[in-house]
């Protein structure tokens, strides 16, 4: 068991409300309102602008070469993730200027601001820990909504995305941060900040939650 699996183990009610989260289970079943979606791939082009920040502070806070580059190829899947929003706001008529000037929900601000605090306050293992419910919980989540494959999904209305987190090459950029959050685990933990690292990894898991319920919130509105 790698410090992720023991991370979602001690945190298994919060990494659940996340991974199981009626937005995700909608989303699978295509019944997931369109308001919701656009409200949440907004806020989530919002939320990466500040994780690509994360990944900043992630290089100033390495000490090894290797952990710089790391972080590089993390800031640069981010970058490269945020072509999906704007190709998918486009087809709304958004362009990426009015997505990035549109105003942060609070559930955005808790969360990017969170991590960025624990990597502020933290060192490099509290800021991976923080980030880790994101980038390897979406592709725990692509996988549970394809578990045939992208190509199974034929004319679902969420086949874009869904086949974005559960296609080779964000699973492979998952399987990269799980290990590297197993280096430093190795590197820098013990079994009494174990118990710290898996409340941090909760709280991150619940802050992913809330932004899910953000936007089913949005659609009732």
């Amino acid at each position: 068991m790698d410090i992720f699996d023991r991370l979602k183990t001690a945190a298994t009610a919060d990494w659940q409300s996340y991974v199981d989260h009626d937005f995700v289970r909608r989303m699978g079943a295509g019944t997931l309102p369109e308001e919701a979606f656009r409200t949440y791939l907004v806020q989530d082009y919002l939320f990466l602008i500040q994780f690509a920040r994360a990944y900043a502070l992630a290089t100033y806070k390495s000490r090894t070469l290797a952990d710089m580059k790391a972080a590089q190829a993390g800031l640069a899947a981010i970058l490269d993730e945020m072509d999906l929003h704007v190709r998918l706001c486009g087809r709304w008529g958004l362009t990426p200027d009015a997505i990035e000037a549109a105003p942060e929900h609070q559930a955005t601000v808790a969360y990017t601001r969170f991590v960025l605090d624990c990597g502020a306050a933290g060192d490099l293992l509290d800021l991976h820990v923080a980030l880790a419910p994101c980038v390897v919980g979406y592709a725990e989540i692509g996988r549970n909504l394809a578990p045939n494959g992208a190509g199974a999904l034929g004319e679902h209305p969420y086949r874009e995305w869904i086949a974005e987190y559960a296609g080779d090459a964000y699973q492979d950029i998952a399987a990269r941060a799980r290990r590297h959050l197993d280096d430093l685990a190795a590197r820098a933990m013990t079994e009494q900040r174990f118990i710290e690292l898996a409340a941090l990894f909760g709280k991150a898991s619940r802050l992913e939650a809330d932004f899910w319920q953000m936007g089913l919130d949005a659609a009732e509105r």
